[in-house]
């Protein structure tokens, strides 16, 4: 089995530990921003597309919470392998951190698509 340097993964990991906060913060701004269209409309149409962003901006929070725990976790297998091995990990962590980066990388795309279109609703509604 082949070993990985860990440097470029633990900064790889710390910068979507970082995006996520970002992220997080961003989803409070919006919500803030959601509340104060939910007070001032009370259409049909309106509390339809309310809703749509409440569980969208639920789903994201539980999915920003889910990949934190799954960095976290690949970030422990990551030093439980330097302590036995140096500097080097197992493929099979490597090909994890790849595959937990790359969901990041998907929920960066999904949660930035969801900011415009709440953006455009925002903006027709305040």
């Amino acid at each position: 089995m082949s070993q990985i340097n860990i440097k470029h993964i633990a900064n790889l990991n710390n910068d979507c530990l970082r995006g996520l906060e970002f992220y997080k913060q961003e989803l409070g701004i919006l919500q803030e921003r959601l509340d104060e269209i939910t007070s001032k409309n009370t259409a049909d149409e309106v509390t339809q597309q309310i809703e749509h962003f409440q569980n969208q901006f639920l789903i994201h929070q539980n999915y920003f919470d889910e990949l934190k725990h799954l960095i976290h976790s690949n970030d422990e297998k990551i030093e439980v392998q330097v302590l036995q091995n140096g500097v080097f990990i197992n493929e099979n962590t490597a090909v994890e951190h790849e595959n937990i980066q790359q969901q990041y990388f998907n929920e960066e795309k999904m949660f930035n698509d969801l900011r415009h279109e709440f953006n455009r609703f925002a903006a027709k509604w305040m």
